[in-house]
């Protein structure tokens, strides 16, 4: 019995290995077949989602004979040319779009970046209408404002429909070169307002060359993603320092100086200090403005393609005023001097020349810059803390003045004026035989 329940028990468990290894190999072929099921099945819902310019129908039933699919972004540009007369008609599609997000599609004429480039935008409204409209580009923190474009652009239009945003324009090319330098991009919305896009990842790489004939397209924003980014951040931050420059000497410093030497002066216990003082403060407003101005020559010669001819011309007047104004002090006549007169009329109306320029260009640079509002409101905030201590100041020191003038008249009457003798001087003295 006990051999025979051995070799039962035996088998049993040989049986019972044989089982769960045939079991387990089955389930294990089952669980792969299932896998590859899902893997084909997911292949194919990719394959069948995965878009392709070439198979896109419009639903305007508009042909294009050549398209491109981006590299980034979800966008795809599809177009005809036409070398005879130069003319270019594209659609662009920009797809995976929320509503409160805006996109572009652009042409750059002069280089191959965003700076420059003349855009066409399109964007869905609050009240979800479609907006489309051209935007040249004149620098990297572009509020998109509307404008004409270097180029005639006409059929400008834009529909959006499953989280798809579709530009069509027709472009009058300005030369015969087939190549374009393209830039599209995406940013989102504050109501009807576009706002600054991302500036890393995909964003910094939606640019490349495209040729309008072999439909050849390259991509010049992978510079590589870090160098893109650090030449954008390079550019954006020297842009900062120039407006901070600026805006600290010419438009903050030089208004102090000159109210320290138009009011301190008037206090006799302030001479000759206010003199001095208002000498450091112009001195340091005039170094500081020149480190700005330098920067702004350094930002022109890096982006040639983009001028500002006012803010520009009033920078090099303010610099030429300014240096004048350094070595004219060198010339300073002394107090008793005959020209002295004619010195003071000339400082006075440099001085606050330089002063009236140096606010208007800094709002010029607020405009070109486009910095968050609550800099440019603390900006106005410091002018206009300085305009009222100025008219406070103006009539303190009148006051100051005038009776200052007038204890000195009082001192100088005459001591003999109403004496103890009921006489005045004059009469005291005649009556005395002088």
């Amino acid at each position: 019995m006990e051999r025979g329940e051995r070799r039962s028990n035996k088998a049993a468990v040989h049986e019972d290995k044989w089982w769960w290894t045939a079991g387990g190999a089955a389930i294990m072929a089952r669980m792969l077949e299932l896998v590859l099921s899902l893997s084909i099945l997911m292949s194919m819902v990719f394959s069948s989602t995965a878009q392709s310019c070439k198979s896109y129908a419009f639903s305007s039933n508009k042909i294009f004979r050549a398209c491109n699919d981006l590299p980034v972004l979800n966008s795809y540009l599809h177009w005809n040319y036409d070398s005879s007369s130069n003319k270019l008609q594209i659609a662009y599609r920009h797809t995976g779009i929320t509503s409160s997000m805006w996109v572009a599609w652009a042409i750059n004429p002069t280089s191959t970046g965003m700076a420059g480039s003349q855009a066409l935008i399109a964007y869905r409204r609050t009240d979800g209408t479609m907006r489309a409209y051209t935007s040249p580009i004149s620098s990297y923190q572009t509020s998109l404002q509307e404008g004409k474009l270097s180029f005639d652009v006409s059929d400008l239009s834009a529909t959006s429909a499953k989280n798809e945003i579709i530009i069509f324009a027709t472009i009058g090319l300005s030369n015969s070169s087939t190549n374009v330098n393209q830039v599209w991009q995406d940013g989102p919305l504050s109501g009807n307002t576009p706002q600054i896009h991302t500036t890393s990842g995909s964003n910094v790489k939606s640019m490349g060359t495209l040729n309008l004939l072999s439909g050849e397209s390259s991509s010049t924003g992978g510079m590589t993603k870090l160098g893109r980014e650090i030449k954008i951040l390079s550019y954006l931050i020297k842009f900062q320092i120039h407006g901070v420059l600026n805006a600290v000497s010419w438009g903050i410093l030089m208004p102090i100086g000159a109210l320290i030497a138009r009011y301190l002066k008037v206090f006799k216990s302030a001479d000759p200090a206010w003199f001095y003082v208002h000498v450091s403060c112009q001195s340091m407003a005039y170094i500081v403005g020149v480190a700005g101005w330098g920067t702004g020559l350094k930002l022109g010669s890096e982006s040639p393609s983009i001028q500002y001819d006012a803010h520009r011309t009033i920078g090099i007047i303010l610099f030429c005023l300014g240096t004048l104004q350094v070595f004219a002090l060198l010339l300073r006549p002394k107090t008793d001097h005959k020209y002295r007169f004619y010195w003071n009329i000339y400082h006075h109306l440099v001085g606050y020349s330089v002063i009236t320029l140096s606010i208007i260009n800094i709002f010029k640079g607020f405009a070109i810059l486009n910095p968050a509002e609550k800099w440019k409101n603390a900006y106005i905030g410091v002018i206009a803390a300085l305009a009222f201590n100025a008219v406070w100041l103006e009539g303190y020191t009148w006051y100051i003045v005038v009776k200052r003038k007038r204890s000195e008249n009082d001192g100088k009457m005459p001591r003999g004026m109403n004496g103890s003798n009921g006489t005045n001087g004059y009469g005291a003295r005649q009556h005395q035989g002088v």
